[in-house]
């Protein structure tokens, strides 16, 4: 019996003593186990591999990045639409998914004799929607936008948590435009894309473009003339700006090539997250159209961008990066509010009222628990914000503040706590700016 063996090397020791402290990082990190733990999603047995169920706390920042995305991407322009999970599969014939990516779909579902199938992308459904009238050069660009679930049939050797699975939500958006806005819309995509790294706290990224492998036509759509041009045209945005890039051969979509950003996590770590796809092949396949200028039709051109890429991937990163311990805007719960007896329940009800009316996710235990056991579970949950009230707060009318690094602020008013904080959620801050350290306090 033959033992196969894997190993790597490293030039120096140093960097063997890096690597080996990034994995025990991320062991710490990982989005599998610290997910379930603070409550936000499960993988469940009975339902099958690859398919999220979001709890409440989950599906409490999955509504707030999803709000935030739509509410941006209206500002620039796009349009929202939605679109059915499944589709008759003559739509994937024309599309071309069933000779390309069959391997990669679900098999048939037979309805009154017709096969239809689960959709693993939504790029056919909105070029339907586009076809449902002859537009004008005029109305272009049209930027449709879905947060649309598919579905991939993905080995089960290659699952792992929420980085792979059979069932997600793509942050779609498909933009039909003329030959000379292609460029102003990729550019347009990629500031998209930069801003969603701002807000969610990245500040490292880099940049691929990907390209077809000329030595394996039969793997891709498309003329030479066409791959050239649409990858000319990536490049040329990449460059304009003076951003670096790296050239990937044989990594490009079998539609056409793409820029491929890669972000990296608090612990050095790259992940594929944003793309930018060039597609010259579905406008044809479906023969699509606009009137120019000159009274004449004209094909569009085609892109495919997705910013998070899905919401599940880029959701499990984000737990990773931040090993669960939320900035506040992001945060499912913000503040929790603990009591040291029942004589301080009023006042942290009337103190929980006073939070929910500014717009904060507040909780408040008032267990008849010792204020050490509430300290110790509410850090565990990694709420940013612990508000303590006992004896002396209540006949002083203040408030403590407890942050989770272990910091203590007393003597509070509740009107400074909440103007100081609205501010920090306002601007999406991914730090606070408390005082570095606070002042030795003893326990009430």
């Amino acid at each position: 019996m033959l033992q196969r063996i894997y190993g790597t090397c490293w030039p120096t020791k140093d960097q063997l003593q890096q690597h080996l402290k990034m994995l025990e990082e991320a062991k710490k990190r990982d989005h599998r186990k610290l997910g379930p733990a603070l409550g936000l999603f499960s993988i469940e047995e009975l339902a099958g591999p690859g398919l999220i169920f979001w709890h409440p706390k989950g599906g409490r920042m999955r509504l707030i990045m999803e709000d935030w995305l739509r509410a941006e991407a209206l500002k620039r322009g796009y349009q929202m639409v939605y679109s059915p999970h499944i589709a008759n599969k003559d739509l994937w014939n024309v599309s071309g998914h069933t000779g390309f990516y069959r391997q990669n779909m679900f098999g048939e579902i037979e309805v009154e004799k017709a096969d239809y199938m689960l959709k693993p992308m939504n790029c056919p459904c909105h070029i339907l929607i586009y076809k449902g009238n002859l537009r004008s050069y005029k109305q272009l660009p049209m930027r449709l936008a879905e947060l649309g679930t598919v579905y991939r049939y993905e080995r089960s050797g290659v699952l792992h948590g929420l980085m792979r699975v059979r069932g997600f939500t793509q942050d779609d958006a498909h933009i039909f435009c003329t030959p000379d806005q292609i460029e102003s819309e990729i550019e347009g995509c990629l500031d998209f894309a930069l801003k969603v790294f701002e807000v969610f706290g990245f500040t490292q990224y880099k940049m691929e473009v990907s390209t077809w492998d000329p030595e394996k036509p039969g793997d891709y759509v498309g003329e030479r003339e066409e791959w050239e041009r649409a990858t000319k045209a990536l490049i040329d945005v990449l460059e304009r700006r003076g951003t670096p890039y790296k050239l990937c051969k044989g990594e490009a979509a079998f539609y056409g090539p793409k820029i491929d950003v890669k972000l990296i996590d608090a612990i050095g770590r790259p992940w594929q997250l944003s793309t930018v796809q060039f597609d010259f092949n579905l406008p044809k396949r479906f023969d699509m159209e606009y009137v120019g200028s000159d009274g004449q039709r004209h094909r569009p051109l085609m892109v495919h961008r997705a910013l998070y890429g899905s919401i599940e991937r880029f959701f499990g990163i984000l737990v990773e990066h931040y090993a669960g311990s939320f900035p506040l805007w992001l945060s499912p719960v913000q503040i929790k509010i603990l009591t040291l007896t029942e004589e301080q329940d009023a006042a942290a009800e009337a103190l929980r009222a006073q939070l929910d009316a500014a717009g904060f996710r507040v909780e408040a235990d008032l267990r008849r628990e010792r204020i050490g056991h509430k300290i110790r579970e509410t850090t565990l949950e990694k709420v940013p914000y612990m508000v303590i009230i006992g004896p002396n707060d209540v006949s002083s009318g203040t408030i403590s503040v407890r942050l989770k690094d272990g910091r203590q602020f007393n003597g509070l008013k509740a009107e400074e706590f909440i103007a100081k904080i609205k501010t920090e959620a306002d601007e999406k801050r991914t730090t606070s700016d408390w005082p570095a350290q606070a002042p030795a306090q003893g326990k009430e």
